[in-house]
């Protein structure tokens, strides 16, 4: 198949924020150079961010609403710093699973069956992209937006930034100290709100676009053997029975060899992703509760609890796409098993080549019995019920941490 270009808005949304914080790919020696700048200003800027949430909370321990304010800040800052740092680990393996992608999966000519189902796929992919990057950049949003409505009124001296700044000088709340520290939280907050999404984005995108070539593969091994190549190749003469087989053999070959390498192409993505999808799996029932408290508070201020009501919409956007995207790989990679059934094997005539491809016809079947998932490091495959069992587990520690705050 001839390559070219396709035109993926979630892709391209995706790639810009991956380039915005260094960890797309470069394709020359200026982009290399941006790309570690890029790099050296996410780390430092996220640092940041989570040395003045965590000098916050030292100071205003035992104030229990304020307590889990910052909380929920400091869980998704140290959710985002434990997303860099295992992707900075696998940060070779990463540009080598996106560049296979682009290579495989973005830039190829499909047939028309193929397209509607390529084109299917990147319309899910934006709508989940899209959904997920307005929730988590509308939370910074609403951070930042927050001092500007509460200094409304106030004089110089008592305005307020978005994030405390426990400095011991006064004087940054009055110009120009006010303004510049004001930009630099803008900043992190919003590096922090790329960085939450963007990685997240990038599997939910990987993972369907992969879920989808096991679909074109269905595709192709049903259509293996077809009456119209039959009929084209069908003549009384043995030959063009040869003929056949081994044409059909041919094709069958390179179904496996794309079979095998999409196998391989999921073996890479849980290598890279399967402590990332540990951590975010292990802290999305925190993350939950605590949002749900800052919510219901009685007392929270209404700008807290609208921030937090984006907050929480993202979250579960966020383990919505991304357990949706798990389990169609998980259940499109099964499904080629049950293609494979629907080709017509009795159009192979029995010579040799017909005879080894039913034989591997069955290899095919038992091995698409084993899906191809993410494990989180081999404890559970993620897939719906996970989604499920999250939720179940959040609504249990909000139970609990509503019933610890009326008894205190």
């Amino acid at each position: 198949m001839n390559s070219k270009e396709v035109k993926d808005f979630s892709i391209t949304v995706t790639s810009f924020h991956l380039k915005f914080v260094g960890f797309w790919i470069a394709n020359n020696h200026a982009e290399r150079l941006w790309m570690n700048f890029a790099l050296f200003y996410t780390f430092f800027g996220i640092l940041l961010a989570l040395s003045t949430e965590i000098r916050d909370l030292y100071y205003t321990w035992g104030d229990f609403g304020d307590t889990i304010y910052i909380m929920c800040n400091v869980v998704t800052i140290i959710l985002v710093v434990t997303k860099i740092f295992i992707l900075l680990i696998y940060y070779d393996e990463l540009h080598d699973i996106i560049h296979y992608a682009k290579r495989n999966f973005w830039h190829k000519d499909y047939d028309s069956y193929e397209q509607i189902i390529m084109d299917r796929c990147k319309h899910t992919c934006t709508i989940l992209v899209c959904i997920f990057s307005f929730f988590a950049e509308g939370t910074v949003t609403t951070y930042i937006i927050r001092p500007f409505i509460e200094n409304h009124g106030r004089n110089e001296s008592e305005r307020i930034l978005p994030f405390n700044m426990r400095m011991p000088d006064y004087r940054i709340s009055f110009t120009p100290y006010f303004e510049m520290l004001f930009l630099l939280q803008v900043v992190c907050a919003y590096l922090v709100g790329v960085c939450y999404h963007c990685f997240d984005n990038i599997l939910c995108i990987l993972n369907l676009h992969t879920a989808a070539q096991f679909r074109i593969l269905q595709h192709r091994l049903a259509n293996m053997c077809n009456t119209n190549d039959h009929e084209k190749f069908h003549e009384d003469s043995e030959k063009s029975y040869v003929l056949y087989s081994t044409y059909t053999y041919e094709k069958f070959r390179a179904h496996v060899q794309q079979h095998q390498a999409l196998i391989e192409f999921c073996r890479k993505l849980e290598e890279v992703f399967n402590l990332l999808v540990l951590g975010q799996v292990s802290l999305f029932s925190l993350l939950i509760c605590l949002d749900g408290y800052l919510i219901l508070m009685d007392d929270a201020p209404r700008s807290r609890q609208f921030t937090f009501l984006f907050h929480i919409t993202g979250c579960m956007c966020q383990l919505l796409m991304f357990t949706y995207s798990c389990d169609c790989l998980i259940q499109d990679s099964m499904n080629v098993a049950n293609a494979t059934y629907q080709s017509l094997w009795s159009l192979l005539p029995m010579d040799e080549h017909g005879k080894m491809l039913r034989r591997d016809l069955i290899l095919v079947i038992l091995r698409s019995r084993t899906p191809c998932c993410l494990t989180a490091c081999g404890f559970f495959a993620v897939s719906l019920e996970t989604y499920t069992g999250i939720l179940s587990s959040a609504v249990s520690y909000f139970t609990l941490l509503k019933s610890q705050s009326d008894n205190a």
